[in-house]
């Protein structure tokens, strides 16, 4: 059964078994405690607790579309102004599609917690693989533990706007979003590392919170401002036409800018891919669990954003808010009650989301350690057996995005300078698995489970 199953990563196969029976041979070693659990060599050491629908809460926590989108909308709102909002955010999600179309495709040959780590070994070809696997490790282990800081930090800044939206006279430090971010970070910790057997029963519940929170939200943005006596919806010419870029720089320039706000929502195609080994049936159901993710997250965040903005009858006002979803919802609601009430609908899934992003940054930094990829190997590839997940590695990344958050304090610019490279160093990481697959004709790789046509797989 080693055999058959680690001789998945050698690039050059002159014979191998069917498709089906590709599949069956992956789903026996991943499903056998002290087996061959995947392409690496490596041997079961986590359960396998998560179902098919655990994984997709897990894919669509992580993205968390709507209320990423609503807390970071400022970056693309200055980018062409709402109809920049819309089309950035279209064209950014079709490109991710594509992209996760090709990762689940490759999750689905070699499931591994690995992830784009173990596929940018392999796709370059035994040459080139051991180099450009480890850089692409380091970059996509790296995105994900800024992807917890940012999270820790809309967060922590969301719950201290609510607080000073109640109270006027309340005036916001830096030093009170980063306490607040301090608690959210190592409590988020505290519930991965202490609870990881409810993770999958949290994930569930956590679709259910998030879809209620997006329809609930909608549905009051979209009626509130028709009502006697508001301000009324933003034009049909306002949301969809009336391009406006300040900036000064070209409006190619700007809407390539304004796609980061779409790529930041979209942009987590890997994220189920991380809990491959605690998932029956992996070459299964990573492919569903990541369609399943773009699906939702796209309608979803797609929905919640031409709500919004049609709620948006002041821009002005808009751009001067310290915390511009606050504003929208208070241009939407004229309701102090009902723009807090808004905001605590974007808490939950928010807070439920960085509890997801450490599953997915501590197993990244596990799968990167156990290769001795990384310093400290034995000490960050152990698994607390009681606990059952790789504690140290998650505790390191909960360090480093502590020490993250000292640089808030100092300039949340430069704080924002950090985190905001996520986006780039995780699409570099899967540069790195598609790039080599596309130059080398889709060779070496023997597809499972999920396979598209060999002209659809160039195009993505």
């Amino acid at each position: 059964m080693r055999h058959a199953v680690t001789q998945l990563a050698t690039p050059d196969l002159e014979a191998s078994p069917k498709k089906e029976e590709l599949s069956d041979l992956r789903d026996e070693a991943s499903t056998i405690q002290g087996q061959v659990v995947n392409e690496t060599g490596h041997v079961q050491k986590v359960e396998r607790g998560f179902s098919l629908w655990s994984l997709t809460g897990t894919g669509i926590l992580v993205g968390n579309v709507w209320p990423a989108l609503g807390g970071s909308i400022l970056t693309a709102i200055y980018n062409g102004g709402p109809p920049g909002v819309l089309y950035e955010f279209l064209v950014a999600s079709f490109f991710y599609f594509t992209v996760a179309a090709s990762l689940a495709e490759l999750a689905s040959a070699m499931p591994s917690s690995a992830g784009p780590y173990l596929w940018a070994s392999v796709t370059p070809g035994k040459r080139y693989g051991r180099a450009i696997g480890f850089f692409a490790g380091w970059w996509n282990t790296l995105a994900w533990t800024l992807a917890a800081a940012s999270m820790s930090a809309i967060c922590g800044n969301l719950i201290v706007q609510m607080y000073a939206f109640s109270h006027p006279s309340f005036s916001v430090q830096p030093w009170h979003v980063f306490v607040t971010y301090l608690l959210v970070t190592w409590i988020a910790c505290s519930f991965v590392c202490l609870f990881n057997r409810y993770m999958p029963l949290l994930n569930q519940i956590g679709i259910f919170i998030t879809v209620c929170g997006v329809f609930i939200t909608i549905i009051i943005c979209a009626v509130c401002p028709s009502q006697p006596g508001r301000s009324g919806h933003a034009s049909n010419a306002t949301v969809w036409t009336s391009w406006t870029a300040d900036t000064g720089y070209p409006n190619g320039f700007v809407f390539i800018a304004g796609m980061l706000n779409g790529s930041y929502a979209m942009g987590t195609p890997d994220s189920t891919s991380h809990l491959a080994e605690e998932t029956p049936s992996p070459s299964t159901n990573l492919p569903k669990a990541i369609a399943l993710q773009y699906l939702t997250g796209f309608v979803s965040g797609l929905a919640y954003l031409i709500t919004i903005l049609y709620a948006i009858n002041d821009s002005s006002a808009l751009l001067a808010s310290p915390f511009p979803i606050a504003e929208i919802y208070s241009q939407a609601t004229h309701s102090t009650a009902g723009t807090t009430g808004l905001l605590f609908l974007l808490l939950p899934p928010t807070f439920i989301c960085v509890i997801a992003l450490y599953m997915t940054c501590g197993r990244a930094l596990w799968a990167l350690s156990r290769d001795g990829a990384i310093p400290l190997p034995a000490f960050l590839s152990l698994i607390n057996t009681p606990l059952g997940l790789p504690v140290n590695a998650t505790l390191t990344c909960c360090g480093v995005v502590t020490a993250l958050g000292c640089i808030y304090v100092g300039s949340s610019t430069a704080f924002n300078a950090f985190v905001g490279s996520f986006v780039l160093l995780s699409s570099s990481s899967y540069l790195a698995a598609l790039l080599p697959l596309l130059l080398r004709r889709r060779r070496g790789i023997e597809y499972s489970v999920f396979s598209s046509a060999r002209w659809a797989g160039v195009f993505c």
